[in-house]
């Protein structure tokens, strides 16, 4: 019989893929965090449009919900206060230096295979639960680096990193999280290269046949040429 081990510290660590998917074959490499962030916050939000009601007055009517916002600060330190004993004197550990450059390629540089920067799974022991229940997937979108110690020759000793991961995951898995499906929903969609007004229609509707409607409501002139990364707003509307 198998016997937990009491003493494991789980540590919060970084896992980078090449695919949106996060499948175990397309893995690039983990960060494990130095020291657990002693704090973690979760940003969530809802966007609203204004409407005209038929009174004259505006209302606020739900538009969609924005990708949650995951800010953690990583403390790396060189001086060796994380280790003890002979590990202090024989251990083959990496400067801080190093450990930003290891962060930086992983989870924030351009990844030359996929031409963007890494897809991200963060998990943190029975924590995980509460991101999205299989980690938080997101990408990195910014990274301060305080540096607060220095050695002689001016390398740096401690270091903290302030990053921002935004969620971006499987749209499948996204509409799944967030009980998107009522058609009583106005639901957004972001335009990717290939995409086409009819075929988008069709994907929330269900058939082509609102395609005019959802034209006017967005102030398109025209259904072929939609430009990458403008997000449309499919409104309710009845059958």
């Amino acid at each position: 019989m198998a016997f937990p081990d009491l003493f494991k510290l789980e540590k919060l660590t970084i896992e980078a893929f090449k695919d949106r998917g996060r499948n175990a074959p397309d893995s690039v490499g983990t960060f494990e965090a130095m020291f657990n962030p002693t704090t973690l916050s979760q940003t969530y939000g809802n966007i609203y449009v204004a409407t005209q009601g038929s009174n004259g007055k505006q209302e606020a009517k739900f538009a969609n919900v924005p990708p949650t916002t995951l800010t953690l600060q990583l403390l790396l330190d060189g001086t060796g206060v994380d280790q003890i004993g002979l590990l202090t004197l024989f251990g083959t550990n990496k400067t801080v230096g190093d450990r930003i450059d290891d962060f930086l390629k992983l989870c924030y540089n351009i990844n030359p295979d996929i031409h963007e920067p890494n897809f991200l799974k963060l998990t943190w022991g029975k924590f995980h639960r509460h991101l999205h229940g299989d980690g938080f997937r997101g990408r990195v979108d910014s990274v301060v680096i305080n540096y607060s110690s220095f050695d002689r020759d001016g390398s740096p000793m401690r270091a903290q990193l302030d990053v921002s991961i935004t969620s971006d995951d499987e749209l499948d898995r996204q509409a799944s999280a967030l009980n998107l499906s009522s058609p009583d929903l106005t639901h957004s969609r972001l335009v990717r290269n290939g995409d086409t007004l009819p075929l988008l229609t069709t994907d929330v509707y269900g058939s082509p046949a609102q395609l005019v409607a959802v034209a006017r409501f967005n102030d398109l002139d025209t259904f072929r040429e939609i430009e990458a990364g403008r997000e449309l707003l499919f409104p309710p509307i009845a059958g």
